[in-house]
């Protein structure tokens, strides 16, 4: 018990010392100018017209991640590899 005693201390003090904290209330800062002001100027009325992106059209495909023909070397060298694998794999062992 004797171990904890001043641990219990501490923790006594630590609640005493917050206690004694300023007793501002945040609902003072939040007046209705203050928290009404920002609302007002974002729901204003905008007056600038939309511009299209002449560069920018619907029709446009994605361009491919990898080049056709690379992907297709890929794949075919890919197949090689397998094909050898499996050779190798039916072979007896010596």
């Amino acid at each position: 018990m004797r171990k904890f005693a001043p641990l219990a201390t501490l923790a006594a003090a630590t609640l005493a010392l917050a206690a004694c904290g300023s007793a501002d209330d945040a609902s003072t800062e939040a007046s209705a100018d203050t928290v009404e002001m920002p609302a007002d100027s974002a729901l204003a009325p905008i007056t600038d017209a939309p511009v299209a992106d002449p560069s920018a059209t619907a029709t446009d495909a994605p361009e491919p991640a990898v080049p056709e023909a690379v992907a297709t070397e890929a794949g075919d060298a890919a197949a090689d590899v397998a094909a050898k694998a499996a050779a190798a794999a039916e072979q007896p062992a010596e």
